[in-house]
């Protein structure tokens, strides 16, 4: 056991610092020295293993089989290709000699990882190579056969199917780039292991609901993952695969209409077929999306038609049940459906003279796209009148609109459609129950309000222009319910308004998502400014404490304040700019002051309140000084101190949050660097004034997300040490030149720097050996501030360079030493653009 433990470390150790994600299998190849090699092209060492698989007990076997997986999946750098070839047929020989004798693989350990075993054969081996070997008939036999079986078994060791149709998958999309001479014979196996998928978990439907156990389709995750691997291997062979769903879905369609006809039916027998029809609608969705993965033929097409018609026809069927009953698995099925479709049928770049949509034509009456996208917002109105207490339905529903609204084309056809103006015209609770308050139901739950008004926004835009009566119109439920609230916090009622306030502001949200144009949102902050933005403030009073109501707000205001598309265009003459950034000031400065002094939560609570809101001021902040429609130099030169307030809620909020958690928590970090690369931009007389322990913090911080995982993380703090060093050595430069003092902010500055030169000369250590010595994905940004990291520490570069190089091999100190001499030729003494280039381009 210890040596076996001993071999996988071996083989599992990451010899280059891939550091490879560890929760995929895909692709991963074994990177083992050139100086292994004699070891690999000896037989003898993977015979070693089989010969161990079958010898020792079923307990340590898996061990053996773990071993076998790395060293399948060794680089192919390390043989040429007649090596490579031998070095393949022995390890399938040795993989046929385990399924001619799987008497251990009834071990659920054993066999996960023999599945995953099969799956690196493809993944490290082409299918042309593959099919040369000279046992390959009978072993994509025996490697089919076992398939089917297991697929079969769906009980057991559901895990491990993953790596079995991870292998089909790959090799049924292997088939057209296929070059060999010899036969692949996947078009006899193919439609097997598709079969036997498809009939088991039709067969599976039964037995879960006889004997209680847990359904798979209840994970969402885990059912997409399959279907996209179905979706491939389903198209190879495709007319089976047709024929074959065209076959049991009549018959589980028949029996289900039967079953509600007949008086004697029971529900175990309706709901049995509901499951049925369930997965064949999920599959059939699955196989039309997989149009894209082969060059599909007007047949297929015809036989997509076949497939889509009898969907439709069912959700027919249970659409017209939906006042007595409805079965939320198979309408998440259905939005499945409609997904692929869309994907793949619906859109400028389909084909209008498909045989799909001739199909629909002679079956449903369904002559074109137009009619079809009647039949997508038709259902898309049905499930939110019937389904909209259930969040899955509704959020899923909801995401299917937004796909559709998509595009000016989509757009321009949608709006067209008479059930499309009811939605624009109707957006009330009365017509879809999801907007409606229910005190039931969680804060969190509204968040589908937000991708349904962004699509509805979208559709409005198409013909709004400048029609100001028309924008009123389509808000006037919003404006009754701003109203509303407006009155019950005059009254300081506060039972309903905090749940009617966040439906409201997540309505505005999507509304102002969709609204980039510049005619249009100026319609929408005129409605907001100033009417009603006081109620936003007077919320940030009331519930700072509440995550729940406080987020929503200040992701509205962040949306506000973001000049997407160049939306916030304010002519010269106007103070909106202004204006808006005083609001948003004011908003951060509330809200920033009573966060950090909460005493209605509990102590063990306020940190987690904090950081759900903290980080999204950030990112207002952010979206306010990058926003280039508000001049901060007039602002200040008037004695505005609106910024001032904003930027010193910044530091207090920062100063209250550890070093780690900036990294530890993705939104927080990622909005937080942004924000400091904008800072550090535009505003480094701002980061100079600042109390030493600040400028400290922001340097450590800086420090640590040079070697975050997160590459963006990573980038903003490159970009940001730029700046500061950039800043840095103009003032030190400006001193040596005789030119007027510098302010007394860029004075302490530099003193701060020179009091501790440790914290410059770490980042110039760091940033260099991620150069040198690790896989540094964002190169060209890491080399951006090392010029000025290096002219600010000439005498520590020189010791840094003295380092690195003694601490190679004796061999290679001479290579070393040359790199560094070729790095800083030509370099001079200064920041210039063309000088930082010179650098970056010679690592």
């Amino acid at each position: 056991m210890q040596l076996l433990k001993l071999s996988y470390n071996c083989l599992n150790y990451d010899f280059i610092g891939t550091s490879t994600d560890e929760s995929s299998d895909d692709l991963c190849t074994v990177q083992i020295p050139t100086s292994w090699r004699s070891a690999f092209l000896d037989s003898s060492t993977l015979q070693l293993f089989f010969n161990l698989y079958h010898s020792i007990p079923p307990s340590l076997s898996p061990l053996v089989l773990s071993c076998l997986v790395q060293i399948a999946s060794v680089r192919r750098s390390l043989f040429n290709n007649a090596e490579r070839a031998k070095f393949l047929s022995h390890l399938v020989d040795g993989v046929k000699r385990i399924l001619a004798n799987p008497q251990c693989l009834p071990d659920p350990n054993n066999y996960h990882e023999f599945c995953r075993l099969l799956a690196r054969l493809k993944s490290n081996y082409q299918l042309g190579e593959l099919v040369k070997v000279e046992n390959y008939p009978e072993v994509i036999r025996l490697i089919a056969n076992f398939t089917v079986t297991s697929l079969q078994h769906w009980e057991f060791a559901p895990n491990s199917v993953h790596y079995l149709l991870s292998l089909w998958q790959r090799l049924a999309a292997s088939v057209p780039y296929v070059k060999a001479t010899e036969p692949h014979l996947l078009e006899t196996y193919t439609p097997e292991v598709t079969k036997a998928y498809i009939t088991s978990r039709l067969e599976s439907v039964h037995v879960i609901l006889r004997d209680g156990l847990e359904d798979p389709l209840d994970d969402a995750g885990l059912v997409q993952q399959q279907l996209d691997q179905l979706s491939t291997i389903g198209r190879c062979e495709y007319e089976k695969t047709c024929a074959l769903l065209v076959q049991l879905f009549d018959q589980a369609a028949q029996t289900y209409q039967e079953l509600l006809q007949s008086t004697n039916s029971s529900a175990m027998d309706i709901t049995v077929q509901e499951g049925r029809l369930t997965w064949l609608v999920y599959i059939i969705g699955a196989v039309i999306g997989g149009r894209v993965s082969f060059a599909s033929t007007d047949e297929q097409d015809a036989m997509d038609g076949e497939l889509v018609c009898r969907v439709l026809q069912l959700m027919n069927l249970t659409d017209s049940r939906l006042a007595q009953a409805g079965n939320e698995r198979l309408e998440l099925a259905m939005l499945s459906f409609f997904e692929q479709f869309r994907k793949i049928y619906i859109g400028d770049q389909v084909q209008k003279s498909s045989k799909l949509y001739r199909r629909l034509s002679e079956v449903l009456g369904l002559n074109d796209e137009t009619m079809v996208l009647s039949v997508f917002i038709g259902k898309i109105i049905t499930n939110l009148k019937y389904w909209g207490q259930c969040e899955p339905i509704t959020s899923k529903t909801l995401q299917l609109l937004n796909d559709l609204s998509l595009g000016y084309p989509s757009c321009l056809k949608l709006v067209k459609l008479s059930a499309v103006q009811f939605m624009l015209n109707n957006h009330t609770s009365e017509h879809f129950s999801f907007l409606g308050v229910n005190n039931q139901s969680n804060l969190s739950d509204m968040r589908c309000r937000t991708t349904f008004y962004t699509a509805l926004g979208r559709l409005l835009m198409v013909d709004l222009g400048e029609d100001e009566d028309q924008f009123e119109q389509f808000m006037l439920p919003l404006t009754a319910a701003f109203e509303a609230v407006a009155q019950m916090l005059s009254t300081n009622t506060f039972n309903e308004q905090e749940r009617t306030l966040v439906g409201l502001v997540r309505d505005l949200r999507g509304i102002a998502f969709a609204f980039n144009a510049k005619t249009s949102f100026m319609m929408l902050f005129d409605w907001i400014y100033p009417t009603y933005m006081p109620i936003l403030q007077r919320a940030i009073e009331l519930w700072y404490h509440d995550p729940a109501c406080t987020t929503p707000v200040l992701k509205l205001m962040a949306e506000l304040v973001h000049n997407r598309s160049q939306r916030l265009q304010f002519d010269v003459s106007s103070p909106n700019g202004i204006l808006l950034f005083r609001e948003t000031s004011k908003m951060i400065t509330t809200y920033g002051n009573r966060i950090l002094t909460l005493g209605e939560v509990p102590k063990d609570q306020v940190y987690g309140v904090k950081l759900k809101g903290v980080s999204v001021c950030f990112a207002m902040l952010k979206a306010v000084l990058s926003g280039n429609y508000v001049n901060f130099g007039v602002f200040r030169l008037y004695g505005d101190d609106a910024l001032d307030n904003a930027l010193q809620t910044f530091i207090k909020l920062l100063l209250s949050i550890p070093h780690s958690d900036l990294l530890d928590y993705p939104k927080l970090s990622q909005s937080f660097y942004s924000l400091l690369e904008v800072l550090t931009q535009d505003h480094m007389n701002f980061i100079a004034s600042l109390e030493p322990h600040v400028v400290m913090y922001i340097l450590s911080s800086i420090s640590e997300g040079l070697t975050a995982l997160d590459t963006m993380v990573c980038t903003g703090c490159c970009s940001s040490l730029d700046h500061i060093v950039t800043y840095l050595f103009k003032q030190l430069s400006r001193s040596t030149k005789k030119r007027p003092a510098p302010m007394a902010t860029d004075d302490r500055f530099l003193h701060i720097m020179q009091q501790h030169p440790e914290m410059i000369q770490q980042m110039l250590s760091t940033v260099l050996n991620i150069i040198i010595f690790e896989d540094c994905r964002n190169q060209w940004s890491m080399s951006r501030p090392l010029l000025g990291l290096i002219l600010l520490n000439e005498k520590y570069f020189a010791d840094l360079r003295n380092s690195i190089v003694n601490s190679q091999p004796p061999e290679k100190q001479q290579a070393m030493h040359l790199c560094f001499e070729n790095l800083m030729e030509g370099i001079e003494r200064n920041l210039l653009t063309k000088n930082r280039d010179r650098l970056s381009l010679s690592l």
